[in-house]
């Protein structure tokens, strides 16, 4: 008699030999496709250098000056202001200024102390763009009715450049009391 040996029960195996190539392929696939997010800074154009500049008096119904000093006070036209309140008390003079010819627009000066926190010179910039933002969305939808967004280039053009232009002076550090 002949005795049948049992066969033990086999493993379900799935192949490995070709899983690290796999892998890294998957790995390169995900590096090269991938985008990574890098600060940029501050999206600012900045005027051309020119070495011979003509300076022309400012009246100071055209001024508004923003300091801010090393202690972190915030001055507007002198007076001490909250951060969040520089949009505010900007709105009416930039408003005031909408209907007068682009010589005579508003002109928004920043300067700080060389030891001023840099993040309260940025905040404080937020809210100077706030405030030419705001008035120029207001702008456009009491004369064109709609969003700045929705209007036509050349719509855009007479609310940016000729009607409420953002004028920010930017000034250099110095110390400031």
């Amino acid at each position: 008699m002949v005795q049948i040996k049992k066969k033990k029960d086999l493993e379900a195996k799935i192949p490995d030999a070709g899983m690290s190539d796999i892998v890294f392929l998957l790995l390169l696939f995900f590096l090269v496709s991938t985008t990574i997010d890098v600060d940029t800074g501050i999206g600012m154009s900045l005027p051309e250098f020119q070495e011979e500049q003509e300076f022309v008096p400012i009246s100071k119904e055209r001024l508004v000056t923003v300091n801010i000093n090393k202690n972190g006070d915030v001055l507007l036209n002198g007076d001490v202001i909250a951060i969040p309140q520089i949009s505010e008390n900007l709105k009416d003079r930039i408003v005031s200024k909408i209907e007068l010819p682009s010589n005579k627009k508003l002109i928004v000066s920043i300067k700080t102390d060389r030891r001023t926190n840099y993040n309260l010179y940025i905040q404080a910039l937020d809210q100077i763009v706030l405030a030419y933002s705001e008035v120029q969305e207001t702008y456009s939808q009491q004369f064109y009715g709609k969003g700045l967004a929705d209007l036509t280039p050349e719509e855009k053009r007479v609310v940016i450049k000729e009607k409420v232009p953002k004028i920010i002076s930017i000034a250099e550090p110095e110390k400031i009391n």
